[in-house]
């Protein structure tokens, strides 16, 4: 399992890395003082690598970790309202075995799909900078490269932007939208697929509603069965 090997190297890269002094800064703050309902948890408060399949045909990219969420359990989506509205959805989708997700140990397999983010730290009001998304940016191109996906979705227009970045894609036409869906001209075929971000922001405005997001997995399966 060349992949898996690969992947494990990578998640230790990433779990030590303290390139960015205010985001190691914050990060453990935000370990040390803890929500008052976690008052009792141990928190994560390092970077978070990608969880999955590391033979996954379908690679997620999601913004950066939550604060009490990721940041506090280490685990992508795990222990917030974005990971409530996200891990059902794949449930439901056959790509998990489980449709809940609350600590690192809590058994969640994922079925042909991998979850990375385009930031490992969890950012001050939600907002890395550019130079942050750069020094984190590495990370992301090793799991592309690793994993080869041919499908990779992207949830919210930050992520979008940053594998355009990483491809060199400056096609003015490209444009990131819900359902937007683009082919790589790439030896591996991939398709970019755009999905609002499942922020509760999102999902408790309508934004994002279940079924439209039940629909861009759905059209992901049906992209990597084609």
């Amino acid at each position: 399992m060349i992949n898996k090997a690969e992947i494990e190297k990578l998640r230790e890269e990433v779990i030590q890395c303290r390139k960015c002094p205010r985001l190691v800064a914050w990060r453990e703050e935000v370990a040390r003082v803890k929500r008052r309902a976690y008052r009792d948890q141990e928190y994560w408060g390092k970077p978070v690598p990608g969880f999955g399949n590391p033979e996954a045909r379908i690679l997620v990219v999601g913004l950066a970790p939550g604060a009490h969420g990721s940041n506090r359990t280490g685990r992508n989506f795990t222990g917030d309202a974005s990971g409530g509205f996200l891990y059902p959805a794949l449930y439901r989708a056959g790509f998990a075995n489980q449709p809940t997700a609350i600590s690192r140990d809590d058994g969640l397999m994922l079925k042909d799909v991998y979850l990375a983010a385009a930031a490992r730290c969890v950012p001050p009001e939600n907002k890395p900078t550019l130079e942050e998304m750069n020094n984190c940016q590495p990370y992301l191109e090793r799991e592309m490269g690793i994993l080869k996906p041919k499908v990779i979705v992207c949830l919210g227009r930050i992520a979008f932007e940053r594998v355009m970045r990483i491809y060199s894609i400056r096609n003015p036409a490209w444009k990131f939208g819900h359902g937007a869906l683009y082919q790589l001209d790439d030896v591996h075929g991939t398709c970019i697929l755009c999905s609002y971000h499942p922020s509760r922001q999102n999902t408790q405005t309508g934004k994002l509603t279940v079924k439209m997001f039940d629909e861009i997995l759905a059209k992901a399966k049906s992209l990597v069965e084609a």
